[in-house]
């Protein structure tokens, strides 16, 4: 199997469960908190491991003790991290609210993770594919992009959260990656002819996923019917998975497939076991259940 890289962000993510979401200049009484790993980038990486992938993070955290915990996780992982930057700054940190039905809202405050040095990045040989995502500087994701290219990878961005995209870097995309919020944003560059290359897959919850390749008919996946504790992490585990799937040597199909199943199987898990799903996991999953 080729090496997956992931360049992405850092988060210790504050989890806040509360009866429902408040509304503005609501105050709501929460039920529970928990500090985790998180940051798409990382979030991406474990799930990638998770499922069986050969997984090597670019990434930075700060001076402080959230980067003691986010450099544990990825230590006791498989994922290899000796292109980990670091500073004397802040590490990146989100706040999630997580509402009974399992949706939640979030803010991210990047810190460290808008200071990677884009000098120290190399993309190594055997890379099969890039995983980009839009919590870092949009010129750290294209000077990765061009040197993976000339290396002979694939370039995958799960385009989150939403942003204006370069030019220059939609030239260097092979797979484009969008929830619904995401999709909506991104509208009018989904049916323009400077993303015509790009095979384009959107995520849509319980309505399932759409996957749209270049010259050929558009398909739509049903989504597997479980209970959701929570969401939170679902799009990261899918793609991880997905990214995974693919460089097992799957089929965009199966590998969609497979990857709804792995982030059904994280969604009804609780979240302190959710770091333990594997592929045989999913693959068991997959025998019992029927989207």
């Amino acid at each position: 199997m080729k090496l997956l890289s992931v360049l992405g962000a850092l988060h210790l993510d504050v989890v806040v469960s509360t009866p429902f979401l408040p509304k503005a200049d609501e105050t709501v009484f929460g039920s529970e908190v928990k500090y985790l790993f998180g940051g798409k980038g990382g979030n991406q990486a474990i799930a990638a491991q998770l499922n069986g992938a050969k997984v090597y993070f670019i990434g930075r955290v700060g001076g402080d003790r959230f980067a003691e915990k986010l450099i544990n996780t990825l230590r006791n992982s498989s994922v290899e991290i000796s292109q980990l930057q670091s500073d004397s700054g802040a590490s990146g940190m989100s706040v999630a609210i997580v509402e009974q039905s399992g949706e939640y809202t979030a803010a991210v405050v990047s810190g460290a993770n808008l200071n990677i040095d884009e000098r120290s990045i190399k993309i190594l040989k055997g890379t099969g594919i890039l995983l980009l995502q839009n919590e870092v500087q949009a010129s750290v994701n294209l000077i990765a992009a061009r040197q993976a290219k000339r290396k002979g990878a694939k370039i995958w961005l799960n385009a989150a959260p939403a942003r204006e995209l370069d030019s220059k870097l939609i030239s260097q995309i092979d797979v484009l990656i969008l929830n619904r919020v995401e999709a909506k944003f991104y509208s009018n560059l989904i049916s323009s002819p400077e993303t015509e290359h790009i095979t384009k897959i959107l995520t849509l919850g319980a309505k399932g996923v759409e996957l749209h390749r270049p010259d050929q008919p558009s398909r739509s996946y049903p989504a597997y019917a479980v209970k959701p504790l929570s969401t939170h992490g679902a799009g990261d585990m899918f793609v991880g998975a997905l990214a995974s799937s693919r460089l097992n040597g799957s089929s965009f199909e199966k590998a969609i497939h497979y990857a709804q199943a792995a982030a059904a199987l994280h969604v009804s898990r609780k979240v302190e076991m959710r770091n333990q799903i594997s592929r045989t996991d999913v693959l068991n999953f997959i025998r019992r259940h029927k989207v």
